[in-house]
C-alpha cells in the first residue's frame, strides 16, 4: 500500500508532463499510467517494475503526432502492442539484451536532449520547434525575448527537484520521504496561485470529449516503419528497465532488514523475483493495445518508476497494480486540482528527466570499454534524424567497430640471439594475410624463426599462408618454433568454423599442426590449464646424508638436504614469475582494478578466518568461491594451531607415543606466535564470524609425523622443519589414545593411516583453537562459529566435519561429503574403526 502511494505521487505529474511533451491530450498520459500499472502489472513478468507513460518515447510520438494526428498515433501504439505480444510468444525476450548497451544508453541519451531543449522553450514561455535541431537554432532566440513568470516557476521547479532528496537534519529525513517530482510541483503551483495568477495552466478538456483511435491512413511502409519504432524503443526500455529493478531488488535483498518494532524480532529480507522477460514483453503488448484502445500514449516501463517501487518497499506485482487504481481514481476525482498546475512547472519536470537521461556514468563506462565511437554516433543519429535512424546508425557504427579490431593486428619482426621472432598481436584473418606475408618474407630463407601469436583465432587464409611459409623454411633447412604470449609453444588447432584456435601443447616444440583443442588460461581464473606452455620435468634431488628430509610438493616427492636448492632452476623459476605476472597485468589486473580500488578504500572486512596448509594444490578461493576481501588466510605447514602454551622446543625425540598419551601437551614452553597473532587479530578486529581449519590429502607434514623424528643431537641439531611439526604430534597422540574415537569420513574407509591422521589432525587443530582465549570468548558469545574440513586433492572433492555435541567426550567425529547441493546428511555414516587397532574398521 505505502508503495503503491509513493510510486502513485511520481506517477501523476510525470504523466501530465509526458503528454504536455509530446502534444498529445494531458488525459492521454492518465490512460497510459493506469493501463501501465493495471495491466501490464497483472500480466508483465517483472513484478517489480511499474509501466506507464514512456520518456524514452516523447521524441518518437510526438514526431507521429505532428505528422498523422493523435487519433491515428493511437492506432500505431494499437500495432505495436500486437507486434510486441507476437515477439513476446515467440520468446525473443531475452535477445533483446544482445544489443549493445552503447546503442541503448545513446538511443535514452539522445531522446533526453531532445526533451530538454523542447521542454526549455516551453518553460521560458515559448513554444517548441519541430525538430531538435530546429529548438536548439530557436533556442538564443527564445533567450532573448525571457520575461514573465514562467521562467521563475520553472526555475523553482528545478531548484525544488534538485535539492528535495539533499535536505538536511530531521526534517529533511521526514520531508525526504515525499517524492521530489510532487514536492516541486506542489510548491511551484502554491507560488504560482499566489505570485502569478494568470500564468497559463494545464487544461484537462471533458472525459466526453476524450479522443479515441482510428483507422490508419498514409503509406503502409511509414506506418509499418512507425509501428516497429514503437514496439522496438518501447520494447528495449522496459525490457532494460526490468534487469535494473531486478538488480535493485537483489540489492535490497542483501540489506539486513531491522524490525518494525522492539517486540517484532528479527525480520527478514524479501527474495528477489527475477523477471520473465518474454511474459513482461507480452504484458507490455497487452497493456500497449488497451492503452492506444483507450487513447493513451505508448507505455513502458521505467528505471524511475520501477526504483521508487522497490526503494518504498514493493514486494509483489500489488503495488504497480495499486497504483494504476490510484491514478485512475485522481483522474475521475481530481481534475480541478490537476487544472491548478502551471504548464512551467510540467515542463522543467520534464527536462530535468531528459537531462537525467544523459548519464556520465554511462558515458564512463563505454568509454572504459572502448565504445564512445558508437555510443556518440547514435546519440547524434537520434538527434538528427529520429530514434530509428539513431539506432540503426549505432549499429552500423559497432559493426565497423568490431570488424576494425578483428583487422587491426600488429606483426613485428626482430632478431633475439641469433634466431629471427615474428611477433603477432591480435586475431589472424584474411585481413592481415598481406601484412603477414609481407613480414615473413623479411626473413632470410632457411633461418631459424619463432613465430609468437598473441591471439585466440586464426582463419583459414591466414592458416594457408603460415603452412607455406613454414613448409619453405624447413626445406631450406631453418626450424620454426611456434609460441603464446608467455614463451610456450603451442599447436595451431582446427575447429569446425573452418578457422583455427590458437591452443598450448605439453611436449616439444609444435608446428602448425591441427591438433585437439586446448584451451587457454582464461583472466579470471588464471590456474585453469596454467600448463599452457611447455615446463620442463623438475629434476629429482637425492641428498647423499641420511638426515635428509622428504617432504611432498605437487605431485612428486623431492628429498633435498636444507642448503643444497639446485641453482639450475633458479632462470626457469625466474622466467615463470616473470611470465606470470606479465599474464595478470595483461589480462586479470582491468577486471580486478576496481574492485581492488575500492577494497583499498574501505579497508577488508573478511567474513572467515581460514588456516589451511601451506600446500600448493590447494587453492583456496578456488575450493571456496571466494573473491577478494572473502578470506583472511593462514597457510603453514601442516595447518596446525599451536595452543597457547606449545610444545617444548627442547623435549627429547619422540618416537612412536603409547596408546594411553594424553591428548594435548601440558609442559609450558616457548611456542610459536605468528599463528595467534593471526587469530588474535581475525577474532578481535576484524570480528570475523567463523573459523575454518582446512587439512588435505597427501599431507606431507603429516606423512613426516607418522615416519617420527630424524635422531637429533649435538652434532646434528633439531631442524627449524621438524621444531615446527612438533605442535603436530598432539594429533599423533589422538589417533593412537584409547581416550578418543577415530575421526572419520562419511560413506567410505579412509583410504590410509596418513588419510586418517590428516583427519585426526583437523579435530585437533580445533581443540587447540577453542583454548585461545579470543576464540573462547567469541565462542561463550554465541558470535563465533568454528569448522573443520578436509579436501582430497585427487579426487576435487570437500568434506566439512559434523561433530558430536562434546568432541572431547568420545563422540564420533565425522566429515560429511558436500555434493552440488550441500553436505549430504550424516545420518549415514556406515564406517566403524577400532581405536586399538587402526587398520580395522567395518561397514555397516
Amino acid at each position: 500500500m505505502s508503495a503503491s502511494i509513493t510510486v502513485f505521487l511520481i506517477a501523476v505529474p510525470m504523466a501530465l508532463g509526458l503528454s504536455l511533451a509530446v502534444g498529445a491530450p494531458l488525459e492521454a498520459g492518465l490512460v497510459a499510467a493506469a493501463v501501465g500499472g493495471i495491466v501490464a502489472g497483472l500480466f508483465g513478468g517483472a513484478p517489480l517494475q511499474v509501466s506507464g507513460p514512456s520518456a524514452g518515447l516523447t521524441v518518437v510520438t510526438a514526431e507521429l503526432i505532428q505528422i498523422y494526428g493523435w487519433r491515428t498515433t493511437c492506432a500505431i501504439t494499437i500495432g505495436a502492442g500486437l507486434l510486441q505480444i507476437l515477439l513476446g510468444t515467440l520468446r525473443v525476450a531475452r535477445n533483446a539484451l544482445a544489443v549493445s548497451p552503447a546503442i541503448v544508453h545513446g538511443t535514452l541519451a539522445g531522446i533526453g536532449v531532445a526533451i530538454a531543449l523542447a521542454q526549455l522553450h516551453i518553460m521560458l514561455g515559448g513554444s517548441p520547434q519541430s525538430s531538435v535541431v530546429a529548438n536548439a537554432l530557436a533556442l538564443p532566440g527564445q533567450l532573448a525575448v525571457i520575461g514573465g513568470a514562467a521562467p521563475f516557476i520553472g526555475a523553482l521547479t528545478i531548484a525544488v527537484v534538485l535539492l528535495w532528496p539533499r535536505l538536511p537534519g530531521r526534517v529533511g529525513r521526514t520531508a525526504r520521504r515525499i517524492p521530489a517530482a510532487l514536492a516541486s510541483v506542489v510548491i511551484a503551483t502554491a507560488v504560482a496561485a499566489v505570485a502569478a495568477p494568470g500564468l497559463a495552466r494545464v487544461d484537462l478538456p471533458s472525459w466526453r470529449s476524450h479522443a479515441f483511435p482510428e483507422l490508419p491512413h498514409g503509406p503502409v511502409l511509414a506506418l509499418a516503419t512507425a509501428v516497429f519504432t514503437v514496439m522496438l524503443v518501447a520494447g528495449l526500455e522496459s525490457l532494460l528497465a526490468a534487469a535494473a529493478v531486478d538488480r535493485l531488488a537483489a540489492d535490497r535483498a542483501r540489506e539486513p532488514v531491522k524490525p518494525s518494532s522492539p517486540t517484532s524480532g528479527s525480520a527478514t529480507a524479501v527474495p528477489p523475483q527475477r523477471s520473465d522477460l518474454d511474459r513482461e514483453l507480452r504484458g507490455q503488448g497487452v497493456a500497449n493495445t488497451l492503452s492506444g484502445l483507450l487513447g493513451g500514449l505508448p507505455v513502458a516501463g521505467g528505471v524511475v518508476r520501477g526504483a521508487a517501487n522497490v526503494r518504498a518497499g514493493a514486494t509483489g506485482r500489488a503495488s504497480s497494480v495499486l497504483h494504476g487504481v490510484w491514478v485512475l481514481l485522481a483522474a475521475a476525482l481530481l481534475v480541478t486540482v490537476f487544472e491548478w498546475i502551471p504548464l512551467a512547472a510540467l515542463a522543467a519536470l520534464v527536462m530535468v528527466v531528459g537531462v537525467q537521461m544523459v548519464s556520465f556514468a554511462h558515458i564512463r563506462n563505454v568509454h572504459r570499454h572502448r565504445e564512445f565511437p558508437v555510443y556518440a554516433a547514435t546519440v547524434a543519429g537520434v538527434i538528427g534524424f529520429g530514434a530509428l535512424a539513431g539506432v540503426a546508425l549505432g549499429v552500423a557504427v559497432a559493426v565497423v567497430v568490431s570488424l576494425h579490431r578483428l583487422g587491426r593486428t600488429t606483426i613485428t619482426v626482430s632478431e633475439q640471439d641469433g634466431r629471427h621472432v615474428v611477433t603477432v598481436h591480435g586475431q589472424l584473418t584474411f585481413l592481415s594475410v598481406p601484412r603477414l606475408t609481407r613480414a615473413l618474407g623479411q626473413l632470410p630463407p632457411g633461418a631459424d624463426a619463432t613465430v609468437e601469436l598473441d591471439g585466440s583465432f586464426m582463419d583459414h587464409a591466414a592458416y594457408e599462408a603460415i603452412q607455406a611459409w613454414r613448409g619453405a623454411q624447413i626445406a631450406q633447412g631453418g626450424s620454426v618454433a611456434f609460441t603464446g604470449r608467455s614463451g610456450g609453444s603451442i599447436a595451431l588447432a582446427g575447429r569446425s568454423d573452418g578457422g583455427v584456435a590458437l591452443t598450448g601443447r605439453s611436449g616439444g616444440v609444435a608446428a602448425p599442426t591441427v591438433a585437439a583443442a586446448h584451451s587457454c588460461c582464461r583472466p579470471w581464473t588464471p590456474w585453469r590449464n596454467h600448463h599452457c606452455h611447455d615446463r620442463p620435468a623438475r629434476p629429482t634431488h637425492t641428498a647423499s646424508t641420511t638426515s635428509a628430509i622428504s617432504t611432498t610438493s605437487l605431485t612428486e616427492t623431492v628429498t633435498f638436504t636444507p642448503g643444497s636448492a639446485p641453482d639450475t632452476a633458479r632462470p626457469e623459476s625466474a622466467h615463470r614469475l616473470r611470465s606470470g605476472l606479465t599474464s595478470f597485468q595483461r589480462n586479470t589486473a582491468p577486471l580486478v582494478r576496481d574492485e581492488l580500488a575500492r577494497l583499498a578504500s574501505e579497508g577488508q572486512s573478511p567474513s572467515q578466518l581460514f588456516i589451511t596448509c601451506a600446500d600448493s594444490r590447494l587453492v583456496t578461493s578456488m575450493i571456496t568461491a571466494s573473491g577478494p576481501g572473502d578470506l583472511f588466510t593462514v597457510r603453514n605447514v601442516g595447518n596446525l594451531v599451536p595452543p597457547p602454551h606449545a610444545l617444548p622446543t627442547d623435549s627429547p625425540p619422540t618416537g612412536t607415543p603409547p596408546t594411553d598419551a594424553p591428548a594435548t601437551p601440558t609442559a609450558p614452553a616457548t611456542g610459536d606466535d605468528s599463528v595467534a597473532a593471526a587469530i588474535e587479530y581475525a577474532v578481535e578486529v576484524l570480528r570475523v564470524e567463523s573459523i575454518t581449519v582446512c587439512g588435505h590429502s597427501g599431507c606431507g607434514a603429516m606423512q613426516a609425523l607418522l615416519r617420527g623424528e630424524p635422531e637429533a643431537g649435538p652434532d646434528r641439531p633439531r631442524t627449524p622443519l621438524w621444531r615446527w611439526l612438533r605442535h603436530g604430534l598432539p594429533s599423533l597422540e589422538r589417533m593412537a589414545s584409547r581416550r578418543h574415537s577415530w575421526a572419520r569420513i562419511s560413506g567410505r574407509l579412509p583410504a590410509d593411516e596418513v588419510e586418517q591422521l590428516c583427519l585426526t589432525n583437523v579435530v585437533q587443530q580445533l581443540e587447540h583453537l577453542r583454548a585461545h582465549e579470543a576464540v573462547a570468548r567469541r565462542l561463550a558469545e554465541g558470535t563465533l562459529q568454528l569448522h573443520g574440513m578436509y579436501f582430497h586433492v585427487g579426487e576435487a572433492q570437500a568434506y566439512l566435519l559434523t561433530e558430536g555435541a562434546d568432541s572431547g567426550a568420545g563422540h564420533d567425529e565425522v566429515f560429511d561429503r558436500v555434493g552440488t547441493e550441500g553436505p549430504e546428511p550424516a545420518a549415514a555414516r556406515p564406517t566403524t574403526c577400532s581405536t586399538a587397532h587402526p587398520t580395522t574398521c567395518t561397514t555397516g
